[in-house]
């Protein structure tokens, strides 16, 4: 065999070889769910090691993921308020974990509610209440866990009935979380009036964030002022970067099928990548993604995005009910290309 012809053969081979030890490596990804009701809340094992879990703490009011890892075990979401950490900030106590809710249902807020809110105005917040782990799988690089919760106003009335899948992937270094949220309206149709807080999110940790610039003062729909304050840029990376091609602080109120978000902690390249979906209200959704460690995609808040030229007053009738769906892909060892995440947006958008 001539030198040529046996170098092309071992070439060859050795592809055949690494392409089987990644396809090994995607598969052979141990998926582990353990519900612990006592303590409230699921964990879920990748080969013996935490991803996340999905908890209802009494004192947070709603269920979240909570934290949420990376495949070399580096936690990618803030600590405040389950778990402060030294350095990080301590605004916004609803931020926690990845969450799901909105600012203005029926006219309360669900999204601000938080053990914060003093006594004397409850009765502007709903909450969502963790009722059932309805059915768990456990496989070989992939999960599921399917939850029902309760969208309850004061009174402890049901305004939407909440069933949520969430499909939890390994591929190699990357971790996937599908999550996919029927809303239905149980007691009278469910208003959703126009408002910038909602409606999929994660607060990523402080090493995530954008280079702080300014303080900056947030006010929620109820029109509480929070300080956001200028703090030491030492150690802080983040970058976000749209399907469309938008940058950094610019990707607030623009649209985009998806975003990514991309830093270091420590030695280790991390990219967090938020995706819409084509079936879901508004797509390609507004994003909701703030300098300050906020990731949120929002359908429904067109009037501030859009500096009050359009308006978007969305509703469910009673009985009825829609679904939302997200991907959300972290991914250790470096960013994503656009090509590889457009190829993990498309795949998504196939298979719900």
């Amino acid at each position: 065999m001539k030198l040529i012809s046996r170098i092309a053969l071992f070439l060859f081979l050795i592809s055949l070889g690494t392409i089987g030890a990644e396809t090994k490596n995607k598969t052979d990804l141990k998926f582990k769910l353990i519900v612990k009701e006592s303590d409230k809340k699921v964990d879920v094992l990748i080969d013996g090691k935490l991803f996340t879990s999905y908890r209802w703490p009494d004192n947070v009011m709603k269920p979240v993921l909570y934290p949420v890892m990376t495949s070399e075990g580096t936690e990618i979401t803030r600590g405040y308020p389950i778990n402060s950490r030294a350095g990080e900030r301590v605004d916004h106590p609803h931020h926690v974990g990845i969450w799901f809710n909105y600012g203005d249902v029926n006219g309360l807020d669900f999204w601000n509610n938080s053990t914060a809110i003093p006594s004397e105005k409850k009765n502007g917040y709903g909450t969502i209440k963790h009722l059932n782990i309805n059915h768990t799988e456990e496989g070989k690089g992939k999960a599921l866990l399917v939850t029902t919760a309760s969208w309850i106003d004061p009174s402890g009335k049901e305004l939407l009935l909440e069933k949520t899948e969430f499909y939890f992937i390994a591929r190699g270094s990357t971790r996937i979380i599908d999550r996919i949220a029927t809303l239905t309206a149980t007691n009278g149709t469910v208003s959703m009036k126009d408002n910038k807080e909602g409606l999929m999110a994660i607060r990523v940790a402080r090493q995530l964030e954008l280079p702080s610039k300014d303080e900056v003062i947030m006010t929620d729909a109820q029109g509480n002022p929070t300080t956001v304050k200028k703090m030491t840029n030492e150690g802080v990376s983040g970058s976000y970067r749209s399907s469309e091609g938008i940058k950094d602080d610019a990707v607030w109120s623009s649209r985009a099928k998806w975003m990514d978000l991309n830093g270091i902690i420590g030695n280790e390249k991390i990219a967090i990548v938020i995706c819409d979906h084509p079936k879901n209200q508004s797509y390609p959704t507004y994003w909701h993604a703030r300098g300050y460690g906020l990731f949120s995609a929002n359908p429904l808040g067109w009037s501030i995005f859009t500096k009050g030229k359009e308006t978007l007053n969305y509703s469910i009738p009673s009985g009825k009910s829609v679904i939302f769906r997200y991907r959300i892909v972290i991914h250790s060892g470096g960013d994503l290309t656009d090509t590889e995440i457009n190829s993990l947006s498309e795949d998504f958008a196939g298979k719900y």
